[in-house]
């Protein structure tokens, strides 16, 4: 294995691994994540770095592995965590953050549910997985102007659908303070 690959495994294998574990299971993905190098592998010679970053090009590489693996086992993807919040310092601060993102969950899934499927992944690339909308849209096979406009879009519908669950977490956090 070259010096050049094996440096880009180190350095985005865990994030790859995470991308493909939030869509699949821990065991799946770790026989996708094998994949991914194996594929990467033999197609290191098309990546161009002119074209864009080694992370957005392993990511697009993930993609296509994991569109690969629910092609062939027909599954579709569920989301199997909230997206994840700060952990707080302090133990009250924490307790706090669990309960309003329990009760943020129902509202912040059906809220991505209702995205068209092009932004939720484009969405869920930046948000989860930490892209640039511009690597994002390499990943997707997208413009960068495309992307950010979907993001934008995407943005503005999940703060639409969430705008009233600020309400239903202070209600939730004040019905059981007084329990």
């Amino acid at each position: 294995m070259d010096d050049w690959f094996a440096a880009q495994v180190e350095r985005n294998g865990p994030d790859i691994h995470a991308y493909l574990t939030r869509r699949t299971t821990d065991g799946v993905a770790d026989d996708l994540l094998g994949d991914v190098w194996v594929a990467a592998y033999g197609g290191r010679s098309g990546f161009d770095p002119d074209i864009g970053t080694p992370r957005a090009w392993l990511f697009g590489v993930a993609r296509h592995v994991l569109h690969g693996y629910y092609r062939k086992h027909r599954l579709r993807s569920t989301m199997a965590r909230v997206i994840g919040i700060d952990r707080p310092t302090d133990e009250t601060a924490a307790v706090d953050a669990r309960l309003d993102a329990a009760a943020l969950a129902p509202q912040l899934r059906e809220g991505l549910r209702s995205l068209p499927a092009a932004e939720r992944e484009l969405l869920l690339l930046v948000a989860w997985e930490n892209l640039t909308p511009t690597e994002a849209a390499q990943v997707l096979g997208i413009p960068a102007g495309t992307a950010r406009s979907r993001l934008h879009r995407a943005r503005q519908r999940m703060d639409e659908r969430l705008s009233g669950s600020a309400q239903v977490v202070d209600e939730t956090t004040r019905q059981e303070a007084d329990r």
